[in-house]
């Protein structure tokens, strides 16, 4: 008989945010097992890739690899989303959970407590782990690399994390090692799994305490979802956008921009937030804990020292902590068709947006950017150009039914 659980694994398509809950109560009893190091090491740096505002890093898994997985605050158990990575994979003998979204076929995904992960020196003999049968989200294209899975919890409970953005590194230390902790010192909560941190946001009427999910793994600034149990209330210069998907479909809502957000003693100003809608959202979401979450966009303006044991984090500002928020300013999504050839393809167009105005359409394929060939760019490149200044003209050369066509989009700060 298969039992049923939810997996919500929403992430937006315009800068990718991944956001995964995995409410799996057996795994619950299985967290003593805990990454360590061999000897009597206790600490190692880490060098990962950022894209999207994500950390990517190498694991290995069952001795093989090294496989880019997301380093993500937002997951519990370990999710491989790539089985093909476990050659000895026998499905038949796993335990199957239903993942199920609301108006979505239920899919099955596999769970198994015997999966051994090694991230540098340090290991894991038998690390809860959720396993999908097949890719049903497409990291890879949206990331422009191959990525394999996530994981969270079981990394961060286990050591001292210092994720230094700055650097692109993080240094782990075994709990018990002399650790320098550096800046604001700032309590947080860790509940199922997951940790969470009190900042006010600066609304219109005043300051407002707000309870948010450190999420690492979401490459946006902040996500608005309740305030006094509703809709938190959205600015008045808004626009329309998809904010993301789940298993069961687009999640709906607005762009807007926060006027503060006071983070310890630190200010961050016309702060890019956006505000899901909160009927269909709080049908996916368990809200009554939380207002939204801190993404990846405002904590790489820190160094960010993670101690789950000890409830508290340590941040200190960086070089990024005063580049200003911007929105893609041009309304369209983009990802890499993971074929032969790795066409990058255009997904999603915002309503009224500079990529509509131009005439652009779902599943055009992008031949070249302003005359240079497309595959000079990584999506990292095109994401930071489509940002990059308003008025500024882009011109694409665009492949759709069997024609080649120019289209110009004038980039235009829309919040």
């Amino acid at each position: 008989m298969l039992t049923k659980y939810k997996l919500i694994l929403p992430f937006t398509l315009r800068k990718l945010t991944l956001c995964a809950s995995l409410f799996l109560l057996f795994f619950s009893h299985t967290y003593g097992q805990e990454f360590s190091f061999p000897n009597k090491r206790t600490r190692e740096s880490l060098s990962f890739k950022s894209i999207k505002n994500l950390i990517i890093i190498p694991l290995f898994v069952n001795g093989k690899g090294p496989y880019n997985f997301v380093l993500d605050t937002g997951v519990g158990p370990m999710i491989i989303t790539d089985p093909s990575i476990i050659d000895s994979l026998n499905f038949n003998a796993l335990r199957k959970i239903k993942v199920s979204g609301l108006g979505l076929e239920t899919v099955e995904a596999f769970v198994s407590q015997s999966i051994s992960v090694k991230i540098g020196a340090a290991t894991i003999s038998r690390i809860p782990t959720a396993i999908l049968k097949e890719d049903l989200f497409n990291l890879s294209g949206h990331l422009g690399l191959k990525i394999y899975g996530i994981i969270g919890f079981s990394f961060f409970n286990s050591f001292v994390v210092d994720v230094r953005y700055s650097e692109n590194r993080i240094i782990f230390y075994d709990p018990d090692a002399k650790i320098k902790y550096r800046g604001t010192k700032i309590p947080i909560e860790i509940e199922n799994l997951k940790p969470y941190v009190t900042a006010e946001v600066g609304l219109p009427e005043g300051r407002v305490k707000t309870k948010f999910l450190m999420d690492t793994g979401a490459s946006h600034a902040l996500s608005m979802e309740m305030l006094n149990g509703g809709e938190f209330p959205k600015p008045d210069v808004k626009i329309k956008a998809n904010l993301g998907m789940t298993l069961s479909g687009q999640i709906k809502g607005y762009i807007g921009r926060i006027k503060e957000l006071y983070i310890g003693k630190y200010t961050f100003k016309n702060v890019v937030a956006g505000f899901p809608d909160f009927k269909s959202i709080s049908e996916k979401i368990d809200l009554t804990s939380r207002n939204g979450n801190i993404g990846a966009d405002v904590l790489r303006k820190f160094d960010i020292q993670f101690n789950y044991r000890e409830n508290f984090i340590c941040i200190k500002p960086n070089s990024y902590s005063k580049q200003p928020f911007e929105h893609d300013m041009v309304g369209m999504v983009i990802y890499l068709d993971q074929n032969k050839y790795k066409k990058v393809i255009i997904g999603e167009i915002d309503e009224d947006s500079p990529a509509e105005k131009a005439g652009l359409c779902q599943d055009d394929e992008i031949l070249s950017v302003n005359f240079s060939p497309v595959d000079v760019y990584t999506l990292n490149d095109l994401t930071n150009l489509f940002k990059s200044k308003s008025e500024r003209n882009i011109i694409l050369e665009i492949y759709r039914d069997n024609k080649i066509f120019f289209k110009v989009v004038k980039l235009e700060q829309r919040i």
